[in-house]
């Protein structure tokens, strides 16, 4: 099932959710080494470029999951007590917020100088006609403390799916692992 229902996520949540969840780490992972890197280090160029252009699909990606949310049926709620519930909703807000807000800081440090990011050399996203000064130090700094906010936020997420999964035992894990084809 490529949709949701009711029960499960379909292929296509799935697909988008785990995608950005490697992506994501796999990014974390690539800044803390990048911050590293001197300017004449061998992969310095290298590491930027692959970081802007995973960056810039991200975006898209983020935007076509959120379009995609909202137009799918949303799964019912794991079962739990209204305050799960509502700690539930307010995460998914903050992973959301974390995500789109770390995307934003991370165009404007790469076009602070008002070049365009070159997406894996195949597109051109144009940089905004304006900055301000030291934008990309000020970002700079945003965008290192959102990811680290992010990979705590997530590790609440991971907290929280693997306490579904092996306390309540409801199938929470489960539900982002498989398409139930019951439904």
């Amino acid at each position: 099932m490529l949709k949701n229902t009711e029960k499960s996520f379909g292929v296509v949540a799935i697909l988008i959710h785990w995608v950005m969840a490697i992506s994501i780490f796999f990014m974390f992972g690539l800044g803390l080494y990048m911050v590293e890197l001197t300017y004449y280090d061998p992969w310095y160029r290298g590491s930027l470029d692959l970081h802007k252009s995973i960056g810039m699909l991200l975006i898209a990606f983020l935007v076509i999951r959120l379009i995609w949310r909202q137009i799918n049926v949303k799964p019912n709620d794991l079962p739990g007590s209204k305050l799960e519930q509502t700690a539930a909703r307010i995460g998914h807000f903050v992973l959301y917020a974390l995500m789109l807000l770390i995307m934003v800081s991370g165009y404007l440090i790469s076009t602070a100088d008002g070049r365009p990011i070159a997406v894996f050399e195949l597109v051109n996203v144009p940089a905004l006609p304006w900055s301000f000064d030291n934008q990309e130090d000020i970002v700079g700094e945003i965008h290192f403390w959102l990811a680290w906010a992010l990979m705590v936020s997530v590790a609440g997420h991971i907290g929280a799916a693997l306490k579904h999964q092996f306390i309540n035992k409801d199938g929470g894990l489960v539900r982002m692992l498989k398409v139930n084809k019951e439904n």
